[in-house]
């Protein structure tokens, strides 16, 4: 679930200034769930059961359709960590939850491209797909690693959001290839930076 602690200063990231923005609305939508039962960790399977449909239907060739189911799968990932709040009952569990299946959802989506890369005989689109794979996790595992050793690590150009953002659009326009290796160039760099981040702080004795 997305974190309720503000940014350090002068570290707003394009996630913090979407969610600011849409705060409103996204509260809304978490409202109306609350109201018809459902739990913050439902709906953070919920988008788990989303990304796997998606990443069949791209295994299988459906690639606009995938790219639909996916950006809207990834709505959920906004509203579980607000229903949470809404409700005075985030856990910790629940946080760990949203993370993992965010993992998850990842790796399947991006195991989607790659069969459907091997069955058009795309070797070079296989290993995009696995670039991408890589670099998505290892933006999520820098920041988690360095944040467990005490380093303040939000910086990075392509947090989920933004990945999300890069990838749905061009899956829809049924560019597969063009979003795996947008994905693996922007992700793996962004892992680059995090590194980088805390490498000077560290040398810095932050």
């Amino acid at each position: 679930m997305p974190s309720d602690n503000p940014p350090a200063a002068g570290l707003v990231t394009f996630t913090d200034r979407m969610r600011a923005q849409s705060k409103g609305v996204v509260e809304a939508a978490a409202r109306f769930f609350i109201r018809a039962g459902v739990t913050p960790d439902a709906m953070t399977l919920l988008g788990l059961m989303g990304s796997t449909v998606g990443a069949v239907l791209l295994a299988l060739g459906a690639v606009p359709p995938g790219g639909i189911v996916i950006l809207l799968s990834g709505l959920t990932d906004a509203l579980d960590g607000t229903m949470a709040r809404l409700r005075g009952k985030p856990t910790r569990f629940g946080a760990f939850l949203d993370s993992t299946m965010d993992r998850y959802s990842e790796l399947f989506i991006f195991g989607g491209l790659a069969v459907y890369f091997g069955f058009a005989s795309d070797v070079l689109g296989v290993a995009v797909a696995f670039a991408a794979a890589i670099g998505s996790v290892m933006v999520s595992y820098t920041k988690a690693r360095a944040e467990a050793l005490g380093f303040e690590c939000k910086v990075g150009l392509l947090t989920r959001m933004e990945r999300y953002m890069v990838l749905c659009p061009l899956l829809i326009l049924n560019l597969p290839f063009l979003a795996a290796a947008a994905v693996a160039v922007l992700a793996n760099f962004t892992a680059l930076q995090r590194i980088g981040h805390v490498y000077r702080l560290a040398r810095d004795g932050a």
